[in-house]
């Protein structure tokens, strides 16, 4: 058995002897008698410190080795510490360097780096405090997802990476062949020039996913209630703090939930996975309410402890309006809201999170339910302070004639749908679903203002290194 973690150390009741610490070297320093190293292992935020005193042994020949950055395994005891904000240390008695480290080139010092340069060095970063406590939160907000649909009744599916389907029908999607690019004359040609998909490995043309909900739809009509969390790929050319080209998406699917259902199930969902980081996170928190954002635990409990705001679209047009001098976009009756517009309603007007209803048909997607004013559509986004939208979602049309009449009207060819459309031809039900952004969901729950640090190695436009 390998031997206990830093973290189930620091959870120990009382000294002991005769342990093993196995972590990499934060910091060093001498006095004229002993030396001190903090040990990190990544399973918690705090180090323990390694004292090695020459009662304990010689340790003369390796102490220059125990640098920044070098891996290490330390035998020794673990006792009372006598210093202030440490419960235990570790007297050495034994030393075993791992992996030596080149203080001088070395990238991860102790003085602070900026988050730009240590992009450039993602291999390294999770070194750090900061992105070591982003990485742990990280894996306890998806054990925390996947713990609330368990509870709730949900199956765990899981959505094919390679579809034929573009959900959202915006086009920006990442084409994916076997076809050997590098010779393009080579390439088999349709009689018109183009490329010849009919020839490649799936026999049509196909790309890596934006969204696994449509082919949630299909299981959720036959299990009732379904979720995926997985990967999902955007080839849309956006630079900003939001946007990634590869992200991590969760899409609970539900048979026989309307609309209401629906955002009563974003809200409670947000709000338990909220608290489980709060509870099973506060070490990993207070760095991120400390060093990143100071309003972090209030921005928290505002998500955990309010009700979320109902508004119709339609009224939000009616209270942002007046204030449209503030706005770059001007709002007016069948604007997409911006992440401007949304984080007025927010943190300015309501000073909660929203959740906006009944959109105009024309700036939702090909799927959502279009009610009875034939103007607007059953969709509802979930918006929340520092972030704007975080969860996008809508009752699903499941009349079958109203969504071919829509598919018609945005040019979407019902041939490559049919097996999409045969969900309303054999026993259709209403039925909701949504998504949410795991890495906006990071976002929230750490403060993290950029979206390429909330995920160990990020793919943005012009950079997918490592």
């Amino acid at each position: 058995m390998p031997p206990p973690t830093i973290r189930e150390l620091m959870a120990a009741v009382g000294p002991a002897t005769g342990v093993v610490v196995r972590g990499w070297v934060k910091t060093r320093r001498d006095s004229k008698v002993c030396s001190f190293a903090e040990i990190n292992d990544g399973s918690c935020r705090a180090s323990l410190q390694a004292v090695f005193s020459p009662e304990n042994g010689d340790f003369s020949a390796v102490l220059p080795a125990l640098v920044t950055g070098a891996a290490v395994e330390i035998h020794g005891d673990l006792i009372v510490s006598p210093a202030v904000g440490q419960k235990f240390e570790v007297a050495a008695r034994q030393v075993k360097i791992y992996g030596g480290c080149d203080p001088e080139t070395y990238p991860i010092q102790k003085k602070k780096a900026s988050d730009e340069f240590l992009r450039t060095v993602a291999h390294l970063r999770p070194r750090t405090n900061k992105y070591a406590a982003m990485l742990r939160i990280r894996a306890e907000l998806a054990y925390s997802v996947h713990t609330y649909f368990r509870d709730n009744g949900f199956c765990y599916v899981h959505t094919p990476i390679f579809t034929a389907s573009d959900c959202e029908g915006a086009g920006q999607m990442f084409t994916a062949t076997a076809l050997d690019l590098s010779k393009l004359a080579a390439l088999p040609k349709t009689p018109e020039g183009e490329i010849d998909f009919s020839k490649d490995l799936f026999a049509k043309k196909t790309y890596l996913t934006v969204s696994g909900q449509l082919e949630g739809e299909a299981l959720a009509l036959a299990l009732g209630k379904i979720y995926t969390f997985g990967p999902t790929f955007r080839a849309e050319n956006s630079n900003t703090y939001r946007h990634c080209a590869e992200f991590w998406q969760i899409e609970p699917e539900m048979a026989f939930y309307e609309l209401v259902d629906n955002m009563d199930l974003a809200e409670d969902f947000i709000k338990s996975i909220t608290r489980r980081v709060l509870e099973q996170c506060p070490a990993d928190l207070e760095l991120f309410a400390k060093f990143v954002e100071p309003a972090l635990m209030d921005n928290l409990r505002n998500v955990t402890e309010n009700k979320y705001e109902r508004l119709p679209y339609t009224e939000a047009v009616k209270l942002l309006e007046p204030v449209n001098d503030r706005f770059e976009t001007k709002v007016g009756w069948g604007v997409d809201l911006a992440s401007e517009h949304e984080r007025f309603l927010v943190e300015n007007y309501f000073k909660k999170p929203v959740i906006l209803y009944n959109k105009p048909k024309e700036v939702g997607s090909f799927y959502m339910k279009l009610n009875d004013d034939g103007h607007t559509v059953r969709g509802m986004d979930v918006l929340v302070p520092r972030i704007g939208e975080l969860v996008g979602g809508s009752e699903r049309e499941n009349r079958l004639d109203v969504l071919e009449s829509k598919m018609k009207a945005g040019n979407i060819r019902p041939e490559d749908y049919w097996w999409y459309l045969d969900l309303r031809r054999y026993g259709s039900a209403p039925h909701s679903g949504f998504g949410l952004g795991f890495e906006r969901m990071m976002m929230l729950v750490t403060g993290i203002s950029n979206i390429r640090d909330v995920t160990a190695f990020p793919r943005v436009p012009g950079y997918a290194e490592f």
